[in-house]
């Protein structure tokens, strides 16, 4: 394919046609789920097609006489070939079978295919796969305990990293020319409010009010605001807000869409840390989203703090937008090494690790991420407090920075910056 930048996704799509009769390629659109899927398929079906649907309604059993792996995209504009897929698996379709990919969750009475069919996530792309300069430090390798050694230099400036949150991990869009990008991202979000979020049957009555809780669930980036602040960050000014049922509605058709991408909050070992809180940490699919609803520009997220219109909370937007760069990162990073991610905050804020990678051992990496070229004393401070609470189970520990050098800190804290982190 020409042109086509390898993804992290690809040799995990592959491995699991290797083993299984059925796969699903989940994420939000534009993400490269189709791309990644023709690499391996050796025909298709496009769904988003009307004349396509009509002949897999008129012949279910095309299915069968075709080359596998045959490519069902965008399965969710025609559910029942999801059932078609699940009844040929039952009936004994070999390992390699059938690629899905879908850009929303469908109904709710649709079949799980639990048992029959196995999802893989598929997110915008990741620092390392945007290839800026060739990672030196794998997450894999931390997630192992041996504490590897940590090296590597990488001359991305904070201006790159500001221009890597505006241009986006969408293959489509962030090649293109600067303006080409807001054009697209801007229609990307048109279409979500306009389209998109009735095709699930959700009826837009107010689209402004729909585009405000998009821009205030966009300022919130990386933090923990609570339902209360991002509605009255979406209604300034008004005494008659929309009703907690209806942004509620908002939120669970963007969690379809999987344009929401919220970071749990860790549980941990309730024997060692007894009061973490559970609200999770906001992000979008991609902080290109959050900062195009903010209006801003690369030189913006370096020049000033917040834009107009905004109210501050601690540290930057750029910092916000960073931290959200590196968490999608790291999410694609962990799905290779058959990790979750959540984040660690303790009630009433005394204590918070960023990004908490956790093995299916329960054993974790804790990962601090800081918009600075250098770690001062206070950067670590949680990180070798987490690591007096937890011992072994803590894995390793890491600040991800804007900075040139991967090394490991006298007390055993790696330094890394974002992009030299890879898989």
């Amino acid at each position: 394919m020409v042109g086509y930048r390898s993804r992290v996704a690809d040799s995990l799509l592959a491995d699991l046609l290797e083993r299984l009769p059925a796969v699903a390629v989940d994420g939000a659109k534009a993400v490269g789920k189709t791309a990644s899927a023709q690499r391996l398929a050796r025909s298709s079906i496009l769904l988003d097609d009307e004349a396509e649907i009509e002949l897999l309604r008129a012949d279910p059993q095309r299915l069968g006489k075709m080359q596998s792996p045959v490519l069902l995209d965008e399965w969710q504009k025609y559910p029942p070939a999801w059932d078609l897929v699940r009844r040929a698996v039952d009936g004994g379709a070999p390992s390699g079978s059938f690629v899905l990919t879908g850009s929303a969750t469908p109904r709710a009475d649709i079949h799980t295919g639990a048992g029959r069919i196995v999802r893989l996530r598929m997110r915008p792309m990741s620092i390392a796969e945007r290839a800026l300069v060739p990672p030196t430090v794998s997450l894999g390798s931390l997630l192992t305990g041996r504490r590897p050694a940590i090296e590597g230099t990488a001359s991305v400036t904070l201006g790159d990293y500001a221009d890597e949150v505006v241009r986006s991990g969408f293959p489509g869009i962030r090649d293109r020319a600067p303006r080409d990008r807001v054009d697209l991202l801007d229609g990307y979000i048109d279409a979500i409010v306009e389209h998109e979020f009735a095709e699930l049957g959700h009826v837009v009555r107010r689209p402004a009010a729909l585009r405000a809780w998009l821009r205030a669930f966009g300022a919130a980036t990386s933090s923990t605001t609570a339902y209360s602040g991002l509605l009255d960050a979406a209604t300034p000014g008004l005494a008659n807000k929309p009703a907690k049922t209806t942004t509620i509605g908002y939120r669970d058709t963007l969690e379809r869409l999987w344009i929401l991408d919220e970071l749990p909050a860790w549980g941990g070992p309730r024997r060692h840390l007894a009061s973490l809180t559970q609200a999770p940490k906001h992000h979008l699919a991609d902080p290109a989203l959050a900062a195009r609803l903010l209006g801003v520009s690369a030189g913006a997220l370096v020049d000033s703090p917040w834009p107009a219109g905004e109210t501050p909370r601690d540290g930057t937007l750029l910092g916000a937008l960073f931290e959200s760069l590196v968490t999608l990162s790291v999410r694609v990073y962990a799905g290779a090494a058959s990790a979750s991610l959540a984040h660690l905050r303790m009630r009433g804020g005394q204590r918070e690790v960023d990004l908490i990678v956790v093995r299916d051992d329960g054993r974790i990496l804790a990962l601090e991420v800081k918009l600075a070229r250098t770690v001062r004393e206070s950067d670590v401070r949680n990180l070798l407090w987490l690591r007096e609470r937890l011992g072994d189970d803590l894995l390793d520990a890491a600040v991800i920075t804007t900075g040139e050098a991967a090394y490991r800190r006298g007390d055993g804290i790696a330094v890394i910056p974002a992009a030299l982190l890879g898989p």
